[in-house]
């Protein structure tokens, strides 16, 4: 194929086309970017099929996310592929625009892009720009997780998880003797933990890239009893003040009933009184 600029060609001689593409975007991490792409033709009108094609990875061969078909001028471009249905037409390709946009944004979308445009006719007119456009998703520092768990050895340990491009570094802050840490990476996403807390108190995590900062805290509390003695008072002290009150009640409701007497006469008075 004839490469011209940043496109390369599979036409005719007689023809002249470009594309035109960004080098790269560097795009935070928000919900939506849009990819813009034009190209040229030697045609003053065009009223045959078109077809508008975007591909990753590499040119010519890589996976299409999205393809379009316009049969005639009077006729959208009809969406053929979408992945995921993500991709979405924002140009005209009848007005020479091929821009798209990149809906749910991710991490997994930093990319290389290429578009494509093929125009029907005597000799198929096929167009692809050749470098691409690189979309790089970049974001600060957001602390995902923050938990104090106890392991088995009845030591407690502090995690965090934080997520940003380019990944973050963390860094715990709090009570003294508290150095004791360890990290992991995983993609964009780092965890550190803070290892056998001692000291009662607050403890900070802190995530920060290029990008920005964040924080986020836990509060540590241990329950501590001064000795065993002192522990077993705690506990039986409570306990026989409920059995003495329950046995003041048993003893009041047995005497109460021991002092009544069912089988003696009524009163003299209670006699005259019933007739």
């Amino acid at each position: 194929p004839e490469c011209q600029g940043t496109a390369c060609c599979t036409n005719s001689p007689r023809t002249a086309l470009s594309i035109t593409l960004l080098k790269s975007i560097l795009k935070f991490q928000v919900h939506m970017v849009i990819l813009p792409c034009t190209f040229t033709h030697p045609y003053k009108t065009f009223d045959r099929a078109l077809t508008a094609i975007w591909r990753i990875k590499e040119p010519y061969n890589g996976t299409v996310i999205f393809k379009c078909v316009s049969q005639s001028s009077s006729e959208l471009c009809r969406t053929a592929i979408s992945h995921k249905n993500k991709y979405k037409l924002l140009g005209n390709p009848r007005h020479k625009d091929l821009s798209i946009r990149v809906d749910n944004l991710t991490w997994s979308d930093s990319e290389r892009y290429f578009c494509r445009v093929e125009l029907a006719g005597d000799v198929q007119d096929k167009y692809e720009s050749r470098n691409g456009i690189k979309l790089h998703v970049i974001a600060a520092p957001r602390i995902i997780n923050i938990t104090v768990s106890s392991s088995r050895d009845h030591t407690f340990q502090a995690r965090c998880t934080a997520e940003g491009e380019p990944a973050p570094a963390l860094s715990w802050s709090g009570p003294p003797d508290s150095s004791l840490s360890s990290s992991s990476i995983s993609g964009h996403r780092v965890t550190r933990e803070l290892r056998s807390l001692s000291h009662d108190g607050k403890y900070t995590c802190t995530a920060v890239n290029s990008h920005g900062r964040a924080e986020g805290a836990v509060y540590f509390y241990r329950f501590r009893a001064s000795d065993s003695s002192s522990f077993m008072v705690l506990i039986f002290v409570p306990l026989g003040i409920k059995v003495v009150v329950l046995l003041v009640i048993l003893s009041f409701t047995f005497f109460s009933r021991e002092g009544q007497c069912p089988d003696c006469p009524s009163s003299p008075l209670d006699a005259r009184t019933t007739g």
